[in-house]
């Protein structure tokens, strides 16, 4: 016999208590949760809530619990409050009656997720009821629970098409699809006819230092941690966000800024480049220097325990190993710094290199220096031959020129009909993806070699007069240098610099110095260390009437090609390197002035 149905007072008493429910409400996205009606709740969950507490109302029913969602999409029941919320139901299935939504579709916009939810709920026996909607436990009211979560799908789906064809068409004009990285600020504002137009700007107050961090990380003088500290002192911040404050950059933030080519003007979408409409805050050129020195880094950065000018330069004679800088302090406390050889210290050969003091290795390279200096009269006739031959060739680069231009434009024209067939569907996106790689590579490599045209007849020619007189002294110019100027300077002219078992340095040119000094270094040795005037003068005359026959692998065959400039100075050539620079012009260009 059923106690309560017998006791009419108990039956009473429990007839007037309240039922006992959950509100669940949802938003979609943070921007609803934060536009008006305060920071976390906007005008939308206001008003589910009181949609929510009027329908409790309507069934005797007291709000007992609420969970929200602020700005977490339908698509997957994986919500945090939404799980709370059926934990909760579990933990609580004596207590709860119903579970109330503004409408099904804040519960789940998918059909799997909507039956797992109905499930946990009637295992509970707890009922599902929706403010806006006649849903219940009959079967007219299942029957409509079922097509409004079917409808609530449709719409997800459809929705989500949408938005995938707008970001399309927009990245197909040059926009950007998402929120633009750092040093740049989306903003929305009304065009003349009143409509809305979202585009992007530069951040006027981070957009110099990042700007700074390519210029600076394309010298290679940094690894990203020390720039990231060094940007963070200069005040570059990332942005706020509603969860997380702004803060100084770190390595990690820096480095995703280092790899992004929006910041050479390309918006990547789904793996397909666009190019962006947005302002580059970096030209092609210093971007992919520095991706090619973090692909260098791809290892690790570590600072040098020990820098020095010659680390790098220097090889043992005898084995070949790399010398490296070890400190042998005397019986007094003095340090000496010691070139030693790796492979003997390694013990990877056999070598019995003894070491080597580095103050003697100095000495010996400024002697090198000072014994392949050019005699005057050898310099001004030197830079006559050069400046006749130099002008006598530029006519011919037009026709190249011209060449290269519209090889750039069939490039460019191919990359537009590959987009255009991706559109149509004519081609798949990892085809389009590898032929866009490669075609990016070939208009670098022409932009570089365009650029390289414009520039080098005005600046080689400008600069010829200074070089030569610096060439006339080459000790005094590697003396005046700075210590990373004499590094840049032994790694450009210099293959190897060999230390052999007696510590003596002797020098192997690179290329294209080989071109250059090898076929005349033993005369100029020669004539640098002769002091009688009549034998220097019999030198000299031999050695003026053999010059244009030493040097004409500079104005021969292929010439156009080898003319090309590395335009950064006197940095070594990498094998990377699309070009290779002209002897003449490496020469003209490795030499700075003495201020400099």
């Amino acid at each position: 016999m059923d106690y309560a149905a017998s006791n009419p007072m108990e039956s009473l008493a429990n007839a007037m208590t309240p039922k006992f429910a959950v509100s669940y409400l949802r938003v979609s996205t943070r921007g609803q949760a934060e536009r008006g009606g305060g920071a976390d709740e906007g005008f939308s969950i206001p008003a589910q809530r009181e949609a929510n507490k009027k329908k409790a109302l309507s069934m005797g029913a007291m709000v007992g619990k609420e969970f929200v969602d602020r700005g977490t999409s339908a698509k997957s029941a994986d919500r945090p409050e939404l799980q709370k919320m059926l934990e909760y139901v579990k933990e609580n299935a004596d207590r709860v009656d119903y579970v109330i939504v503004h409408k099904v579709d804040r519960l789940a916009r998918n059909r799997g997720d909507d039956v797992d939810i109905m499930r946990t709920l009637r295992e509970c026996g707890v009922q599902l009821v929706s403010a806006s909607e006649s849903i219940d436990d009959t079967p007219a009211g299942m029957l409509l629970h079922g097509i409004m979560s079917s409808i609530a799908e449709f719409y997800s789906q459809n929705l989500a098409n949408e938005v995938k064809k707008g970001l399309n068409e927009k990245v197909k004009s040059g926009g950007t699809p998402s929120r633009a990285p750092l040093g740049y600020l989306n903003i929305r504002r009304m065009d003349e006819k009143g409509r809305e137009e979202r585009t992007v700007i530069l951040d006027e107050e981070r957009a110099p230092l990042i700007k700074l961090a390519f210029e600076e990380y394309a010298t290679g003088n940094w690894t990203v941690q020390d720039l990231a500290e060094h940007l963070a002192a200069c005040g570059l911040t990332t942005r706020a966000t509603p969860r997380i404050p702004s803060q100084p950059i770190n390595k990690k933030s820096l480095n995703s800024v280092l790899i992004n080519p929006y910041y050479k003007g390309i918006v990547s979408y789904q793996g397909v480049e666009y190019d962006g409409t947005h302002p580059a805050l970096v030209n092609p050129d210093t971007w992919q220097q520095v991706q090619d020195i973090l692909l260098s880094h791809i290892n690790g950065e570590r600072t040098r325990e020990h820098p020095h000018f010659l680390k790098g330069s220097v090889f043992c004679k005898n084995c070949g190993s790399r010398m490296f800088i070890n400190y042998t302090k005397s019986h007094t406390g003095v340090r000496y710094p010691y070139f030693i050889c790796g492979g003997r210290h390694n013990k990877r050969t056999d070598c019995k290199q003894r070491a080597v003091l580095i103050a003697d290795v100095e000495r010996q390279v400024e002697q090198i220096y000072d014994s392949y200096s050019f005699p005057p009269k050898i310099a001004d006739y030197l830079e006559k031959w050069l400046r006749q031959n130099i002008e006598a060739e530029q006519d011919k680069y037009a026709t190249e020129l011209d060449g290269l231009r519209r090889e750039k434009d069939k490039l460019e024209r191919q990359r537009k009909k590959l987009l255009e067939a991706h559109y149509n569907d004519a081609i798949p996106l990892d085809l389009l993806k590898s032929e866009q790689q490669k075609i990016a590579k070939q208009l670098a490599a022409i932009d570089h070699q365009i650029k390289a045209y414009d520039y080098t007849f005005t600046t080689v020619i400008e600069r010829l007069g200074d070089a030569i007189d610096l060439i006339e002294n080459c000790g005094r110019t590697y003396r005046m240098a700075n210590d990373n100027m004499k590094k840049m300077m032994n790694q450009a002219i210099f293959k190897r610099l060999l230390i052999g078992s007696d510590g003596k340095v002797t020098a192997e040119f690179a290329e294209p110095f080989t071109m250059l000094v090898e076929p005349m270094k033993d005369e100029v040795a020669q004539y640098n260390s002769v002091n009688n005037a009549e034998a220097r003068e019999h030198l000299l005359t031999s050695f003026l009437s053999s010059i244009p026959n030493r040097l004409s692998n500079f104005f021969g065959k292929g010439w156009s090609k080898d003319f090309l400039v590395e335009l950064r100075g006197i940095e070594p050539l990498s094998e990377s390197q699309f070009t290779m620079a002209s002897p003449i012009t490496v020469i003209i260009l490795s030499f700075p002035l003495p201020s400099a």
